[in-house]
């Protein structure tokens, strides 16, 4: 498969796709992979966390604006993108938890939430899929049923005795997890402010963020992608409602993430091909 490529990764929300992975879906694009971002749902209930655009009117058009700017990001990383049309759930918080919004995404019966991912695999054929892993890669239950319904159309898009009023079957062959926010990349950025005489914004995270080897080693593929770094933070910074650029997610300049860790990570979860652990290529095996 040297030339017909197509890489299909499955987000929660709009923004997930430019904060995690969106350097080497921007490597992917220049190599002319095909890129479609599936968001699961429109964010309607997430938090402004730009205290420049924390304003009335943008919270009365949160919907709206949140599109939009998802209809930046995918300009600016080359990709297609498709809305599966679920309602944001919210993040959850007390003790003990409130219960999830009637009708939201995380409070659907998983079966039912995969039917429209599992027609969009059909419909643009991927041979690879990433999502997140069984946590969510935050405990935000969209995230966990993001993962849900994202193995759970992997293995039912390529059975025609599963959903058969949704397409042909096609079975895709690879399955990742990202995995962004691992304790080694945090203690290597941090230690690259340190080594420059910056103050780390980790330092205190660090403090009581015990190594987790096990869950480090989880990790099977890195992708080179640091002249696409660039490329990732204008993605970002198109969802303002999301990302201050004056805050967290800058606070590392950028030739310090280029230097102290050029790669995006992802753990082969499953696959149907054979390649050899540990990989540089999403697509390893299939080229």
């Amino acid at each position: 498969m040297s030339g017909d490529l197509r890489l299909l990764h499955v987000h929660a929300h709009p923004d997930d796709e430019s904060s995690k992975g969106a350097a080497s879906t921007a490597r992917y694009v220049a190599e002319g992979v095909e890129v479609l971002v599936a968001t699961c749902t429109g964010g309607e209930r997430g938090s402004i966390l730009n205290p420049k655009m924390d304003r009335p009117d943008v919270l009365e058009n949160i919907t709206e604006i949140r599109r939009k700017e998802m209809d930046a990001a995918r300009e600016i990383l080359g990709i297609r993108q498709e809305w599966l049309g679920w309602v944001d759930s919210g993040f959850p918080e007390g003790d003990p938890l409130p219960p999830l919004p009637e009708g939201c995404f995380a409070a659907q019966k998983v079966e039912d939430a995969a039917a429209p991912l599992v027609k969009l695999i059909r419909e643009f054929r991927p041979q690879v899929v990433t999502t997140y892993d069984e946590n969510g890669g935050y405990p935000h239950p969209d995230h966990v049923m993001c993962h849900q319904i994202t193995v759970a159309a992997f293995e039912a898009a390529g059975d025609k005795d599963a959903y058969p009023e949704l397409g042909e079957p096609w079975q895709p062959l690879k399955l990742y997890y990202h995995h962004t926010f691992h304790y080694e990349r945090m203690k290597a950025l941090h230690d690259g402010m340190v080594a420059r005489g910056l103050e780390s914004p980790y330092a205190e995270r660090l403090k009581d963020w015990k190594p987790d080897p096990e869950n480090e080693r989880r990790i099977t593929t890195r992708v080179e992608c640091a002249q696409y770094f660039v490329t990732r933070d204008k993605a970002l910074l198109a969802h303002a409602t999301q990302i201050d650029p004056d805050g967290a997610w800058f606070a590392v300049p950028l030739e310090v993430h280029q230097e102290a860790w050029p790669t995006e990570d992802y753990e082969l979860a499953r696959s149907l091909v054979e390649s050899e652990l540990p990989e540089d290529d999403l697509f390893a095996g299939l080229r």
